[in-house]
């Protein structure tokens, strides 16, 4: 069996580029998914930067704010490691990308996603401290703790993404080069390798479980410590604008962690390609563009502020 497939392997020219089939292959569809993803893109980009910018005002010192600020620049990151890519390729028959290039795509995305997955469980827990324990949550989250909190998540995503882009370059690629996906991703590179997969895939779930399921549960459990504290407000107001909060919250993070764990969990699922490019979809370009609007632009201090500059703008523009 081993020399079959060392047999295999020298008959087959390692590959030097791939190819990105892209998002769909109707070509009427072309031009209606680019204007449709250059919009979201250009919404997730603009609303990102505005609530980047916005929350470094002086009455925004909270440490929420900063975990949003950390949050919008990630956001605007793997929306920009992703998306532009797959604009090119609905007007374009070009769609090659070098193996070098296609292993840094890869290596950002999982940085990217990976950090925002540890990110969200660091603002949940924030949020918990914030309702759960009022009084000390000036000595809790203070500037150091939240710098160590964002330090942590960048350097596991760091980690993460080093060792599985390391596992996936060191298969090897001999043909055929075509990824059935809009970008590099771990799932459809595995299927193109002329080797057996199969304890590489055990190490993707493993990763999953780490990345996805652990910030997961920690996010839900943290929600539940929040819903109890909520219940026992008095106002039935307070409770339902809180819930309201909390709920968008959670509908968000379960769509940004489903999403990724129907992926990795089981690389070579029964979903098909379609479904997988779809799930995909939400994690690097929808959630991205939806955040700005669940986390910051529902927040009253936010708006407050944001009026406020756009108002100071006007005036100074009439002057």
């Amino acid at each position: 069996m081993k020399s079959t497939e060392g047999s295999e392997l020298r008959n087959h020219t390692l590959l030097t580029e791939f190819v990105l089939s892209g998002l769909s292959s109707h070509p009427e569809l072309q031009n209606l998914l680019f204007f449709t993803f250059c919009l979201i893109y250009t919404i997730t980009v603009t609303g990102n930067l505005l609530i980047f910018i916005v929350t470094v005002h002086p009455t925004l010192r909270m440490p929420m704010y900063f975990f949003l600020r950390v949050l919008s620049f990630l956001d605007i990151t793997t929306a920009s490691v992703v998306v532009p890519k797959m604009l090119v390729s609905f007007l374009s028959k070009e769609r090659s990308i070098s193996y070098m290039g296609c292993a840094t795509q890869l290596y950002f995305a999982i940085f990217l996603t990976a950090t925002e997955c540890y990110l969200l469980a660091a603002m949940a827990y924030d949020r918990y401290v914030a309702i759960c324990n009022p009084l000390r949550y000036a000595v809790v989250m203070n500037r150091r703790v939240c710098s160590s909190l964002v330090l942590l998540s960048c350097l596991s995503g760091n980690v993460v993404s080093v060792v599985q882009t390391a596992w996936v370059f060191t298969l090897p690629f001999c043909g055929p080069n075509e990824i059935h996906y809009f970008f590099c991703d771990i799932p459809p590179l595995i299927m193109l390798s002329c080797t057996d997969t199969s304890s590489y895939e055990m190490q993707i779930v493993t990763a999953t479980v780490l990345v996805i399921l652990i910030p997961f549960c920690f996010i839900l459990l943290s929600y539940i410590c929040i819903i109890s504290n909520i219940l026992k407000i008095s106002s039935a107001e307070g409770r339902q604008k809180t819930f309201s909060t909390c709920s968008s919250h959670l509908v968000v993070v379960t769509l940004y962690y489903g999403s990724g764990t129907l992926i990795y969990l089981r690389p070579r699922s029964i979903f098909s390609q379609d479904t997988k490019k779809i799930l995909a979809v939400i994690y690097t370009a929808i959630i991205p563009m939806l955040n700005p609007m669940i986390y910051s632009l529902r927040n009253k201090e936010v708006k407050g502020v944001l009026i406020k500059s756009i108002a100071d703008l006007k005036k100074i523009y009439s002057d």
